[in-house]
């Protein structure tokens, strides 16, 4: 069967090389480079998935893939989109260059349930950010169905792996500071992925401030998001909005107990729980969501959106 050749830009980050992995074991993709300037011409092993070689990202042939996955930093990504478009190659940016709520128009947002239609045989698709995964796709169906209360104030608290702050060497990430410890980040509703959860609201018509407080996680992957929504009305059944919404969608996963991490490991899903609270003036909803960073926060929503770009069945060489 013909493959069909893609490249990945920033390869030697988490992200990158989670993502070459899955493109050695898809079945339809083969990889036609892979860049790390700091690292180039290493030789680097994949998890179950046998060996790449970087080159730099001046010599990646670009166009020589019919997509590329953009993996590089925050700034630097954008005019490496631009490159691998004018070789004539499709685009998925990792990076926060190109999505929504960062000063960018026009260009399809890939958070795959949410935007599938735009998504599909696009040229181009900035892929969310990981606490954006698992937040907005907790939200959606509650707003989707006016369910939130107008000029609500929703409450996110989540915690994430470490490889969620990259791979890039920092005093704050090293064993000893991270091990038998948790602490918050990005206090005063500062993180940057607010930019993009924003914008999605608001393009859902969205009357709520959204408060986030974002934790670090002594664990390598993950992330649990739980959210704390006000209600128009009581519901008979929490997860009622939940069900309809995404019943048939292959990688979300409702369930009746609190979502754990370990349940999501190295698999491309969103698990969600929601339940009613009691002892609370106003009718109140706890979301609980996890997902893993790297995969459907990162690499595997990716290859999700690739394969719709590519005309490809969505669920192709993703692991559920």
């Amino acid at each position: 069967m013909h493959r069909i050749p893609v490249g990945v830009l920033g390869a030697s980050g988490y992200a990158g090389r989670e993502l070459c992995a899955l493109i050695t074991r898809h079945p339809r993709l083969s990889l036609a480079f892979a860049t790390a300037n700091e690292q180039r011409g290493k030789q680097v092993e994949l998890p179950g998935s046998g060996h790449v070689t970087f080159v730099a990202t001046e010599d990646a042939p670009l166009g020589a893939a019919t997509l590329v996955f953009s993996s590089l930093p925050h700034g630097a990504s954008k005019e490496w989109v631009e490159r691998a478009r004018a070789a004539g190659a499709k685009v998925v940016d990792l990076s926060a260059d190109l999505r929504i709520g960062n000063g960018i128009s026009g260009i399809p947002y890939g958070l795959t349930e949410a935007r599938r239609d735009t998504v599909r045989g696009a040229d181009v698709v900035a892929n969310p950010g990981c606490y954006p995964t698992a937040i907005l796709l907790g939200l959606l169906p509650l707003f989707e169905q006016e369910l939130v209360a107008r000029g609500a104030t929703i409450s996110v608290h989540a915690a994430s792996g470490v490889t969620g702050a990259g791979f890039s060497a920092r005093t704050d990430l090293l064993f000893g500071e991270v091990a038998e410890n948790f602490r918050a980040y990005g206090v005063g509703n500062t993180h940057r992925h607010l930019n993009e959860m924003r914008a999605m609201l608001g393009e859902l018509g969205a009357d709520a401030d959204l408060l986030f407080t974002p934790h670090l996680l002594p664990m390598a992957r993950g992330i649990l998001a739980t959210m704390t929504v006000p209600l128009t009305r009581p519901l008979d059944d929490a997860l009622a909005p939940f069900g309809t919404r995404y019943s048939q969608e292959p990688f979300i996963e409702i369930v009746d107990a609190p979502p754990e991490l370990r349940h999501v490991n190295r698999r491309n899903v969103v698990r969600i729980s929601a339940f009613s609270m009691t002892h609370v003036r106003t009718p109140t909803l706890t979301v609980i969501s996890a997902i893993d960073n790297l995969m459907k926060g990162a690499a595997g929503q990716a290859v999700q959106n690739a394969n719709l770009m590519l005309g490809l069945e969505e669920t192709l060489g993703l692991p559920a």
